[in-house]
């Protein structure tokens, strides 16, 4: 893992809750503030709601849903359907 180093300016209570944080997991402040930052992420992409007919893949890239008929359209079929289209 990659570790910066950087300064940052919290507000009063956002330095108090993460000192309390890290001292009652016994970690950095550092640590405690990219825990806060994960989830913070993780909670913003969980409450978005994608469009209809789109999902939200495991790390949070948005796809076209699965059709219902599950039929995959395959990259041969795309380069067929663009060969097609040039001619």
């Amino acid at each position: 893992m990659y570790f910066m180093r950087t300064t940052v300016t919290l507000d009063d209570d956002a330095y108090e809750l993460a000192m309390l944080c890290a001292k009652g997991k016994g970690i950095t402040l550092g640590a405690a503030i990219s825990e806060f930052v994960r989830k913070g992420q993780e909670a913003r992409l969980r409450d978005q709601s994608p469009s209809p007919g789109l999902v939200r893949g495991p790390k949070g890239l948005l796809m076209f849903a699965p059709r219902k008929d599950g039929r995959v359209i395959t990259s041969e079929m795309v380069k067929a359907a663009l060969e097609e289209y040039d001619d």
